[in-house]
C-alpha cells in the first residue's frame, strides 16, 4: 500500500472510532496526517464529551492550534447531545450515512483529485459529485434560495466559481465565502472541499440544508433541548431555536415563522437556510446551482445597557460588553466613544455610545453604536381640582373638575379626602385630594369651600336625584312600605347546566357531565384547592353517528381569582357585553365521536391554589352532546382524561344539575314607578320558586338553590315620569351587574348594612318610558335580592 493509500485508511479508522466513543468517554485524542510526502502536516482531533444538552463550538480553534471541526484536509468533528434522531448533531464515519457530522474531502489515491461526495451511505445522496452533477433545480443568478427573489440578509456583489478538483494546498473560495450546492452534498470554504451529511435539498421552492453541517462550518454552537425537543444555535447573543415538524422557529425567544417546515431524514435535522441568514443577518447570493454564503471574520462588537431608564445626574449606566470572534480568537482590546465619566449622564438629551473591539489577530471590529436616551429626573405630579363655587346651600350639588397634572400624563391615582356629592352641615369643608404618579411620586393640594344654613334638598330626596348610576344610596330597608308587584312569569326554552358543586374542588375529577340538545346555558363556578395549579375545562363530545354544530351565543369568563363574588360578578358582566356586542358568536363542528375543549377562555389561564374561575356563558346544538366539566392538574390533557377520571362527589350544599326553561320573563302593562314598589327575585317564600331538575351523573333530583344561572328579564311597558330604579340587596354582599335598556350597569354591595343600600339601575324622565332589566344571580353571592321602584322628588333650581 503506498503512503498515500495508507494515509487515508489511518484517517477513516479513527474518524470510525471517535464515533463510536460512547456518551460520557474521556476525550481521545489521535494525530492524523495530512497531505503527503515530506509536506505532511500533523493535526490533532479531539473527541468532545457527550452530554444530553452539549453546547458544540464548530470550527473554533484553540490557542495551541487544534482544531475542533477544522477547516485542514482530514480533520473530523464528533460530539452529539444525548437525544439521537431528534436532531443532527452527531459524529461519524461518513460511510454510515445519517449521521450529520461533515468531512474534508479526501485526495482519490489513484489519480490524487479531490473525491468531494461519495462516501455518504444511507442518506440517499451517494453518486452526486461535488460539482452538483444531476441537478435540475439550478436557480438563475439573483435568485434566492426560497423562490422568492428576496436576499433576508443581504446581497454581495458578484459571484464565485470555485475551482474544481482541488487538492490540499490550493485554494478555492476564501475571503469569508461558503458555497454550497443545490441538491448535491459539497461544501467548499476557504480553498477546502468539504462533505455534508445531507445534500442541500430543495422543496416547493425552498432550499434546506443539514443544521449540524450548515453550522460546523460556520462557527456556532448547537445543542438541544430535551425539554422542549427544539435544536439550539447559539452565535454572539443571538439564539435559534428549531423543532422538528414545526414551520416556526424562535429568535431570541421571538416567534418568526419559516417559509418551509423543519423535518427529519435519515436521522438529519433539516431546516430552510434561509431562516439561518434572515435571522442572523447574513448576506448570499445565488448564481446557477450555487448559493454562496458570505461569513465574517472580523471580531463583533455588541453590548447592553442597564437599567431601562435612565435619569440624568442620578443613574450609574452599566454597560455590558458581548463581543466575540467568529474565528475563535481572543479579545485583546477594546475601544469606547460617547461613554460618560463615572458611566453617569449629567444632562437630559440622546447620547450615542460606540463600541468597537480587537481579536488576537489585529483586527477590529465594526464599529457598534446604541443611541441612550436621558431623561430628566421625575417631577412630582402637581395636585389640583375646583369646584363650581366657593359657597354651597345644604343639599346643594358640588361639581368637582379635576385639573392634576404630571410632565409625564402619568398620574395612576387619586385620592379624596371629604369629597361629597353635597353637603348637610353648615359651616366651612375642607376637600383634599392626593394625586400618585407611576414612579410613586404625590402631590397634595386642599381647598375649602363654605356651605351656609340654608337648605336646598334633604338627605333623601339629594341621593335619589343625584347618586350616579351604578353608586349606592341609603334606602329603607323594611320593604314592607313598598308595594310588591304581581308575581307571574313565563320562560323561555334554555336549559341550564348548572355546576359549583363542589365549589372547592379538592382532587382531579368530573365535576359535572350530561348529555343536552338545543339551547342551554352554563352556569360554572369552581374554586382550586388540588394543593397545585390545575385547570377547568368544559369538553363537548358529539356522541352521534352525524356531525353535530354548536353555536356560540354569549359567554362570560372571569378569573382566575381569589374573590370568589368578584369573578361571579365579572363573569355576568362579560357575559352582557358580549352579547351585546356578538363579540364571541361563532360555530364548533364536532364530527362523530369527536370531542373538542369549549369556551376556551375558561381554561387559558392555570388557577393557583385558592383561586376561582366563573363562567356563564349560552351555546345551541343541532343535535345531542355530551357536556363534561372536568378539573385537572396544569399539564395534563383533558380530552385523554375524560376516560379515566371519577366523577367526584358534589359533597357541599351547593348544588350541581341540569335544569328546564331557565329564563324567566316578568312582564308589566301597567303603571309603575308612581308609588313605591319592589318585585323579589330569587326568594320562593316570596314568589320566585327554586328550580328543580335532576343531577345528570347521579340520576338523582337536584333543586338550583338561588337559581343561579337563571336570566330574569323584567319588561315593563310603563315606568311613570322621574322613576328611580335601584338594586336591593337582601341577603349580604352582593356584586353584580344589569343589562338596562341595553346599558351594562355594574354595582357592589359590601359591609354590614347591604340591606340599607340601592344600587342606582336606571332613571326615567320626563315622560313615560317602556323600561327592560335583564339580570342573573352572580355566582359566589348572597341571595336574595330586590328591585325598588321609588318617585324622585321635584327638581329645584341651583342657586
Amino acid at each position: 500500500m503506498d503512503f498515500k493509500k495508507a494515509t487515508l485508511v489511518t484517517a477513516l479508522i479513527i474518524s470510525q472510532a471517535a464515533a463510536a466513543m460512547p456518551a460520557g468517554a474521556e476525550a481521545i485524542s489521535s494525530q492524523v496526517q495530512s497531505g503527503s510526502g515530506t509536506g505532511a502536516q500533523t493535526q490533532t482531533i479531539e473527541a468532545p464529551e457527550r452530554t444530553a444538552a452539549t453546547s458544540i463550538p464548530s470550527g473554533a480553534a484553540d490557542s495551541s492550534g487544534s482544531l475542533a471541526g477544522t477547516k485542514s484536509v482530514g480533520a473530523v468533528t464528533t460530539g452529539t447531545p444525548a437525544n439521537q434522531g431528534q436532531t443532527d448533531i452527531q459524529g461519524s464515519n461518513p460511510s454510515t450515512g445519517g449521521q450529520d457530522s461533515t468531512f474534508p474531502s479526501q485526495p482519490d489515491p489513484t489519480n490524487n483529485q479531490t473525491n468531494p461526495g461519495t462516501t455518504n451511505g444511507s442518506n440517499g445522496n451517494s453518486g452526486q459529485n461535488g460539482s452538483g452533477s444531476g441537478d435540475n433545480n439550478s436557480l438563475p443568478t439573483g435568485q434566492t434560495p426560497d423562490g422568492t427573489g428576496e436576499s433576508p440578509g443581504g446581497t454581495i456583489p458578484g459571484t464565485t466559481t470555485p475551482p474544481q478538483n482541488l487538492v490540499p494546498g490550493e485554494t478555492g473560495t476564501g475571503g469569508g465565502q461558503l458555497i454550497l450546492y443545490m441538491n448535491s452534498t459539497r461544501m467548499e470554504q476557504d480553498g477546502l472541499v468539504y462533505t455534508a451529511t445531507h445534500a442541500m435539498t430543495v422543496k416547493n421552492g425552498v432550499s434546506y440544508v443539514g443544521i449540524r453541517s450548515l453550522v460546523d462550518r460556520v462557527g456556532y454552537k448547537i445543542a438541544y433541548d430535551a425539554k422542549t425537543k427544539e435544536t439550539i444555535i447559539t452565535y454572539g447573543g443571538n439564539e435559534l431555536r428549531f423543532k422538528t415538524g414545526s414551520s416556526k422557529y424562535r429568535v431570541n425567544g421571538v416567534t418568526q415563522t419559516m417559509r418551509g417546515t423543519a423535518y427529519q431524514d435519515k436521522n438529519v435535522f433539516m431546516v430552510p437556510l434561509t431562516a439561518i441568514t434572515k435571522a442572523l443577518n447574513i448576506p448570499y447570493t445565488v448564481n446557477g446551482k450555487q448559493v454562496i454564503v458570505q461569513l465574517s471574520t472580523k471580531p463583533v462588537a455588541t453590548f447592553t445597557v442597564q437599567p431601562s431608564q435612565i435619569v440624568a445626574g442620578e443613574t450609574t449606566v452599566k454597560f455590558v460588553a458581548k463581543s466575540f470572534s467568529p474565528k475563535g480568537l481572543d479579545i485583546v482590546d477594546e475601544r469606547w466613544e460617547g461613554r460618560p465619566d463615572q458611566d453617569m449622564f449629567q444632562s437630559a438629551g440622546t447620547y450615542t455610545v460606540t463600541y468597537s473591539v480587537q481579536d488576537s489577530s489585529g483586527q477590529w471590529s465594526d464599529p457598534y453604536s446604541m443611541k441612550i436616551n436621558v431623561v430628566n429626573p421625575n417631577l412630582p405630579p402637581v395636585a389640583d381640582f375646583t369646584t363650581d363655587k366657593t359657597e354651597y346651600k345644604m343639599g346643594e350639588l358640588v361639581t368637582f373638575t379635576d385639573l392634576s397634572t404630571d410632565d409625564e400624563n402619568a398620574i395612576v391615582k387619586h385620592d379624596w379626602t371629604n369629597k361629597a356629592l353635597a353637603y348637610f352641615t353648615p359651616g366651612p369643608q375642607t376637600i383634599q385630594l392626593t394625586v400618585t404618579d407611576k414612579h410613586g411620586a404625590t402631590g397634595t393640594v386642599s381647598k375649602t369651600i363654605n356651605i351656609t344654613n340654608e337648605t336646598l334638598y334633604k338627605k333623601d330626596d339629594f341621593y335619589k336625584l343625584f347618586t350616579p348610576i351604578g353608586e349606592n344610596m341609603e334606602v329603607n330597608s323594611a320593604l314592607d312600605n313598598y308595594e310588591r308587584l304581581p308575581y307571574s312569569f313565563t320562560t323561555e326554552p334554555y336549559t341550564l347546566f348548572r355546576d359549583s358543586g363542589p365549589e372547592s374542588v379538592t382532587t382531579e375529577g368530573i365535576l359535572y357531565q350530561d348529555t343536552i340538545q338545543g339551547l342551554t346555558r352554563f352556569m360554572i363556578h369552581h374554586r382550586n384547592r388540588l394543593g397545585e395549579k390545575a385547570k377547568v375545562y368544559l369538553v363537548a363530545k358529539n356522541m352521534n353517528a352525524t356531525a353535530a354544530h354548536i353555536d356560540y351565543q354569549t359567554y362570560g369568563v372571569a378569573g382566575p381569582n381569589k374573590n370568589p363574588d368578584l369573578t361571579g360578578r365579572l363573569s355576568v358582566q362579560r357575559y352582557f357585553e358580549n352579547y351585546a356586542t356578538d363579540a364571541k358568536k361563532k360555530t364548533v363542528t364536532l364530527a362523530p365521536g369527536e370531542a373538542k375543549v369549549i369556551f376556551e377562555d375558561m381554561s387559558a389561564l392555570a388557577l393557583q391554589q385558592e383561586d376561582v374561575i366563573s363562567l356563564l356563558g349560552d351555546l345551541n346544538s343541532d343535535a345531542q352532546v355530551q357536556y363534561t366539566v372536568l378539573i385537572v392538574k396544569e399539564k395534563n390533557d383533558p380530552i385523554k382524561a375524560l376516560s379515566t377520571l371519577p366523577s367526584l362527589d358534589p359533597k357541599e350544599s351547593i348544588i350541581r344539575g341540569t335544569f328546564a326553561d331557565s329564563t324567566r320573563v316578568f312582564e308589566y302593562g301597567d303603571l309603575v314607578g308612581n308609588k313605591n314598589q319592589r318585585i323579589n327575585l330569587t326568594s320562593p317564600e316570596l314568589g320566585d320558586p327554586y328550580q328543580t331538575g335532576t343531577d345528570g351523573i347521579l340520576g338523582t333530583p337536584a333543586t338550583n338553590s338561588g337559581n343561579y344561572g337563571v336570566l330574569y328579564k323584567i319588561v315593563l311597558h310603563r315606568v311613570a315620569p322621574h322613576t328611580l330604579i335601584t338594586f336591593n340587596p337582601r341577603g349580604g354582599l352582593y356584586r353584580g351587574a344589569a343589562l338596562v335598556n341595553g346599558n351594562i350597569v355594574s354595582f357592589s354591595h359590601a359591609g354590614a348594612n347591604t340591606q340599607s343600600q340601592g344600587g342606582v339601575l336606571y332613571r326615567t324622565k320626563d315622560y313615560e318610558e317602556d323600561v327592560e332589566i335583564w339580570i342573573s344571580p352572580s355566582a359566589g353571592n348572597n341571595l336574595p335580592f330586590a328591585l325598588l321602584f321609588m318617585p324622585m322628588p321635584e327638581m329645584k333650581p341651583q342657586s
